[in-house]
């Protein structure tokens, strides 16, 4: 059984005997990600516990259910980790799962899923400010995924709540000459966040990890001094990317990164939604085709990227994205609690300035 699932279902533990084959389940480490402990709200669905293992439905709570903890559990790769992407579901239940999570219907999860959004970005919005006020962090988005996962949809959706002084969003396509007369990293370097500020990049510098890397005869146009385009050229790219992320780590900024994991599958079905409404033909390029046939080496760039970057200063987050809505929920949980997290207080304000505010405040109220 996958270590990214967690039992659900109809049985309080709290009611199961000691000797109980469900509580011995429940009790995997593999299960409640913390040896020993049991979640008290996860349920086994059976009629009889000694055929457990044939006959219960294995599932995960809603998003809304999660706690940041468990979270991170789920989505977080772990730094030094040996990361697999076929360990992460693209779906929030697959279909080895009997019926839908905790026998609720699509609809119900769509729409619990996109309330829990919108409670996260009413959080999401106070963080941004508080981020501002201080003064001190500023926050770098990065969304990566192959065509049709949803980037642009989640970014929108998710930053739609908050101040656009305060925020930006970069998208990075091929290269420009003057781009290509400099490091990979320097068009990227010029739009990383001010204090207090928040960028998105869409696609960003991970791209020279993987577009080249899949598509090698592409690096003549970096000018790069001659040498072997192999192994030790592409540790040396990924170390590169972690020692520049330290930087910014170490400067004040917070790094996030997404990869929004969409099915080979599902990528078809958008396609050819967008080949088939006139309203979404601009939406399709048919480089998105040519590039569809490189997917297993996109996959295997993906996963040597991810495994080789998150670090703890700038983790990888692996986000299922053949739902929109269960991607756009969990992204603006990750991006609430990090902020959040980050320990940041709203200004003092000094005695001899609390005296001058409070002498402007008994001015304005003798007007009346």
């Amino acid at each position: 059984m996958s270590s990214k699932v967690l039992a659900v279902c109809l049985k309080p533990a709290s009611n199961l005997s000691s000797d109980c084959p469900c509580l011995k389940f429940l009790r995997a480490p593999e299960i409640v990600g913390t040896r020993g402990l049991l979640y008290p709200f996860h349920w086994l669905w059976h009629n009889n516990h000694d055929s457990f293992e044939r006959n219960c439905a294995v599932g995960k709570p809603m998003p809304n259910e999660l706690t940041f903890a468990q979270t991170k559990s789920l989505f977080r790769v772990e730094p030094g980790s040996k990361f697999r992407l076929k360990d992460h579901h693209t779906e929030w239940h697959d279909e080895t799962m009997h019926g839908v999570d905790l026998g609720r219907t699509e609809k119900e999860l769509k729409s619990e899923a996109q309330a829990f959004l919108q409670e996260n970005l009413k959080s999401l919005s106070a963080a941004q400010e508080l981020l501002w006020a201080s003064d001190q962090r500023s926050l770098l988005v990065i969304f990566q995924a192959m065509d049709a996962a949803g980037k642009d949809g989640t970014i929108k959706h998710v930053m739609s709540g908050l101040n656009p002084q305060g925020c930006s969003v970069h998208s990075f396509k091929r290269p420009s000459d003057e781009e290509y007369d400099h490091t990979y990293l320097w068009r990227h370097m010029k739009l990383l966040p001010e204090r207090g500020k928040i960028v998105v990049f869409n696609r960003s510098h991970y791209e020279n990890l993987l577009v080249t890397k899949v598509h090698p005869e592409w690096l003549t146009s970096e000018k790069l001094p001659a040498g072997e385009r192999d192994e030790a050229f592409w540790r040396s790219r990924e170390q590169d990317i972690n020692n520049m992320e330290m930087h910014l780590w170490r400067n004040g900024v917070t790094i996030v990164k997404f990869f929004l994991h969409v099915s080979q599958k599902e990528q078809r079905k958008r396609f050819i939604e967008r080949l088939t409404d006139t309203t979404k033909h601009w939406k399709f390029s048919l480089a998105d085709l040519s590039e569809r046939m490189h997917w297993d080496a996109y996959m295997k760039a993906y996963e040597e990227a991810i495994r080789a970057t998150s670090t703890e200063w700038a983790p990888w987050w692996v986000i299922p994205a053949d739902q929109k809505y269960v991607t756009r929920a969990i992204v603006s949980s990750v991006l609430r609690h990090t902020i959040e997290g980050l320990g940041l207080q709203f200004p003092e304000v000094p005695d001899a300035q609390k005296i001058r505010l409070a002498e402007a405040l008994a001015t304005l109220r003798a007007e009346d």
